[in-house]
């Protein structure tokens, strides 16, 4: 197995100190003393962009004065200060543990020095997994109660478009995701097989990213596989007691996978065909790599979000497929969510729904250091093929981080057993685990697509 050594790039007080001014222009324009920014159990975890941290309540960062990293219980302090002492030294010097709303509104009050006008991230955010925001009602209600006279104002939507525009330093930590990314997909490549279960894939996965020294976005891994099928989201055997599915002939394998490094997420779609594969997904497989092919030739600063998610809807409106998923979306954090309603006509999905769908409408211009998430998803019937990796807005056009998963893997039926073998093979002690490999993958291209 190829030694890899963990080495996630770190963030200096330069960037601490970028993010913080930005973040009190942002105050200034909308005219707030303090801002509240939630981290409770946010998948986007927006506390971390105000201290390089996560400790599962809030960052409070007042207009002048020094910050307040607030969290649940003494340990998440004790480990803060585990790392200062071995040299990792603290974006906030000030941590405090805060068990209640009204104890929370305290700090703020302290942090206000006679303003009255709070901002907030997190309470009206809505993003894939958390539609219903970050801040919970049990810490919200004696929060607002505990500061009468104080007027509140939720600005996650502004606080996110900052977040989506990186520096050098977050790019360097988007790019080190998507190495790991990369490396996870290789070896779903060569695990995956007929008659191999979705709970090894998983582990091969998941067990080859965390040698990066880093962390998973939950759901850490999207999987499902079939010849054709719609269902999607965790594995179904992680969160009931249902036996893996194993891989059969004709299948294909789809997976998503969320690294992370710092709070700088990626995503890619992994897919592996266990041919030979129908006629209909080979056909959705060609419109899909089309999509992707075309937001690569759009992308540029410049043009709208509403633009890219145009261009790559055209391959499916002109072949007749409709989309399960966004073919696009914005990482870190995602909020700009591209799914076009196309050659949705005859589609029945045979699910009850309470109304109309809702959620909020979002649109941005893009400039480079934008970081997206291409997953085009062709869908005819329940036959569905999705593909797809990171892509960074450049100066003059885009920069593809991701190369394994942007193409259908194609396996024969009965083949690669021995490094399915070896993949799964439990190491004798003392020993590290060999893992048939494939070649190596071909280097980044920059605006250059087919």
């Amino acid at each position: 197995m190829p030694k890899i050594v963990a080495r996630p790039p770190v963030l200096s007080f330069a960037e601490r100190d970028r993010r913080w001014a930005a973040v009190r222009a942002l105050m200034r324009a909308h005219r707030l003393d303090c801002l509240v920014v939630a981290g409770f159990r946010a998948r986007e975890m927006y506390e971390s962009y105000i201290s390089d941290d996560y400790n599962e309540v809030c960052s409070i960062l007042p207009l002048e004065a020094d910050p307040v990293v607030l969290t649940w219980a003494n340990l998440r302090v004790l480990r803060a200060q585990w790392s200062a002492e071995r040299g990792h030294a603290l974006w906030v010097n000030d941590y405090r543990v805060a068990t209640s709303g009204a104890q929370a509104a305290q700090v703020v009050r302290e942090k206000l020095d006679g303003g009255h006008r709070v901002g907030l991230v997190g309470l009206r955010s809505a993003a894939p997994t958390e539609p219903f925001g970050a801040i919970p009602a049990n810490w919200w209600e004696p929060f607002q109660q505990a500061l009468p006279g104080v007027a509140f104002e939720d600005i996650s939507e502004p606080f996110s478009h900052l977040m989506l525009l990186k520096s050098e330093e977050e790019l360097a930590q988007v790019r080190y995701a998507a190495k790991a990314a990369e490396a996870g997909c290789r070896v779903v490549a060569e695990v995956a097989a007929e008659g191999v279960g979705e709970e090894a894939i998983y582990a091969e996965a998941v067990r080859e990213m965390f040698r990066f020294g880093i962390g998973l976005r939950y759901p850490n891994i999207v999987m499902n596989s079939g010849p054709a099928t719609l269902a999607w989201g965790p594995p179904r055997w992680t969160t009931r007691g249902e036996p893996p599915r194993r891989l059969e002939r004709g299948d294909l394998m789809q997976a998503e996978l969320m690294p992370m490094c710092g709070n700088q997420e990626i995503q890619v779609q992994m897919t592996v065909a266990i041919d030979p594969l129908d006629p209909i997904n080979r056909k959705c497989e060609k419109v899909a790599r089309e999509s992707y092919l075309a937001g690569l030739k759009t992308m540029r600063p410049g043009i709208t979000f509403e633009q890219l998610v145009a261009a790559m809807a055209e391959p499916l409106k002109v072949a007749g497929c409709w989309c399960y998923t966004p073919l696009v979306h914005s990482v870190g954090p995602h909020f700009l969510l591209g799914r076009p309603q196309i050659n949705m006509e005859n589609v029945n999905l045979g699910v009850r729904f309470v109304g109309p769908v809702q959620g909020p409408k979002r649109s941005a211009v893009l400039k480079p250091g934008m970081v997206f998430a291409f997953e085009p998803n062709a869908c005819i019937d329940r036959h569905r093929v999705n593909i797809g990796g990171t892509v960074i807005v450049t100066d003059s056009g885009c920069e593809e981080l991701n190369r394994i998963p942007t193409r259908v893997t194609h396996k024969r039926a009965g083949a690669a057993r021995r490094s399915v073998q070896l993949a799964s093979a439990r190491p004798a002690a003392g020993k590290s685990r060999p893992v048939a490999r494939s070649k190596p993958a071909r280097p980044t291209r920059k605006n250059k697509p087919e």
